[in-house]
């Protein structure tokens, strides 16, 4: 079991690298390309494709294997980071960047789903820690990598690393994962994924779930497009500090995965749900009035850790209402997380450009902590009484 968890991580991690990577590197592709920084921050809602795949790919993956379907999602993501280094255009790069978070989305999703086959729910937590270490990690090294392979060589030059490291994860997956066992295979015609999409929506605590996660992402994620640009007009352009910035986010994530078990065992599950929303909006409101960065990293980690706290508690509650058919349950979570993600930084740049920055991320923090504590009231159940 533990071999598969570490192949299944670092699968995951490879994939991970793309996610947060084009953030600090906005204002240069956008100054390369001719464009608007704010129509570059787009290609950020583009990568939402992640989230809007799932509902193909979860039951895809239900069908042929969660194993088979991490590794064609690698092959696709290798290509097109490979594209995405000659990408000529916006809108090249665009379709190149949607599409490869279509890819992506065969990552932590399906990741998560494979292994809770095998882990009980009492361990999955804790097991979930650990993938979202990796899915961490990746995106903290995509973000401060990124950074400084701009500022050194270019922006192109980022997504050649990131191909080749998607093409050792692919003959990874390929070799690590041949023997483990498909499960349980179900059709895939539209009849019978509509009769099990029915039923997992007719599950009270899979539509608390769902809709909490998207508003999560719609309140908190539209702010990293925009992490570059706010701080070129504070004064600070340089890519490698935007990358930082951003890393931060996955630092306070790491924070959270490496102390679960103390989590769980000092505050419990609700309390847990409760502080993670409130920790995200204190670092919401503390970005909104635009510190010096070094401010803004700490209020970023403080944003990643409670964010973290709140979205991995209801990830448990993801991989356990639907066991029959897991890949279909978590692939609708993480689209209804990419819904929100892919509207947010449109809504974050309308706020910012017509009521300021300020006003737009205090909402956006008193939001998380609406969030956070009705999520908790709704989903944890009290312990019966001895």
């Amino acid at each position: 079991m533990n071999r598969t968890l570490n192949i299944v991580s670092f699968l995951i991690f490879a994939s991970a690298l793309s996610v947060r990577a084009i953030d600090p590197v906005v204002p240069k592709i956008a100054a390369d390309l001719g464009i608007a920084p704010t129509t570059a921050a787009l290609l950020a809602a583009g990568f939402a494709a992640y989230g809007f795949v799932q509902p193909v790919l979860g039951p895809l993956a239900d069908r042929f294997g969660k194993a088979h379907a991490m590794i064609a999602c690698l092959l696709l993501l290798s290509a097109c980071s490979f594209l995405s280094a000659v990408a000529t255009s916006f809108w090249m790069l665009f379709v190149l960047r949607m599409l490869a978070g279509a890819a992506c989305g065969g990552s932590f999703p399906v990741g998560m789903a494979l292994i809770s086959d095998f882990v009980p729910l009492a361990q999955r937590q804790v097991m979930i820690g650990r993938l979202l270490t990796a899915t961490i990690s990746g995106n903290l090294l995509g973000a401060a990598v990124s950074g400084i392979v701009s500022d050194v060589l270019h922006w192109r030059s980022m997504f050649m690393i990131l191909g080749v490291i998607s093409l050792a994860a692919l003959l990874l997956g390929i070799f690590g994962l041949r023997d483990l066992p498909a499960g349980p295979k179900h059709p895939v015609d539209i009849r019978s994924v509509l009769k099990r999409n029915r039923a997992i929506f007719a599950i009270r605590a899979a539509r608390i779930c769902y809709i909490t996660v998207a508003l999560e992402a719609l309140f908190l994620f539209g702010i990293f497009p925009y992490v570059a640009v706010l701080l070129a007009k504070a004064g600070e352009p340089r890519a490698t500090i935007a990358g930082l910035v951003v890393a931060a986010f996955a630092v306070g994530g790491m924070v959270y995965s490496l102390s679960v078990r103390q989590l769980l065992r000092w505050l419990g599950q609700k309390q847990i749900m409760t502080a993670g929303g409130t920790l995200a909006a204190l670092g919401l409101f503390i970005v909104a009035f635009g510190p010096p960065w070094p401010v803004q990293a700490a209020a970023f980690a403080a944003m990643g850790c409670g964010f973290y706290m709140l979205h991995a508690s209801i990830q448990v509650y993801v991989t356990e209402f639907a066991p029959a058919t897991r890949s279909s349950a978590v692939a609708f979570h993480t689209f209804s997380f990419f819904v929100g993600g892919g509207i947010s930084p449109v809504l974050y740049g309308l706020g910012i450009d017509h009521i300021g920055a300020a006003t737009t991320l205090s909402i956006a923090g008193i939001a998380m902590i609406l969030i956070g504590a009705i999520s908790a009231q709704l989903l944890v159940k009290p312990r019966p009484v001895a």
